[in-house]
């Protein structure tokens, strides 16, 4: 989780191998604020339920094509949600993320917490 007006790391959450984010935001015990506003991607579909106050892009089907309405409203969500993104591309870089972890696991959680530090002290 990343704070919109700091650009800073929050909190982080892992899982034991591959998962999807939000099973692992679910299964997690990273609890919300009702009256924080939560925005997050397509990936995170039925968050609504557990979260009111969250927003999610709009999917587009062939029975349901999107309206221009809701394209603008994807397109105000994802010009918030591209701070989110360069900071998952700041933790990207120093490879613990981007590539297959290789050292002991308990340790996992500590180097990505270590990460989230420097890359906050940067800011």
């Amino acid at each position: 989780m990343i704070d919109e007006k700091t650009e800073k790391i929050i909190c982080t959450a892992v899982g034991k191998g591959r998962r999807h984010d939000f099973h692992l935001f679910k299964n997690s015990k990273v609890r919300v604020k009702e009256t924080t506003k939560l925005l997050a991607d397509s990936g995170y579909q039925g968050i609504k339920k557990l979260h009111e106050q969250s927003e999610l892009p709009k999917k587009n089907t062939k029975k349901n094509p999107l309206t221009k309405e809701d394209k603008k409203q994807n397109h105000t969500i994802s010009s918030k949600r591209v701070l989110v993104e360069n900071v998952i591309r700041k933790v990207k870089i120093f490879k613990i993320m981007a590539e297959k972890y290789r050292n002991r696991r308990r340790r996992f959680t500590l180097r990505i917490n270590l990460i989230a530090a420097l890359i906050n002290y940067e800011l």
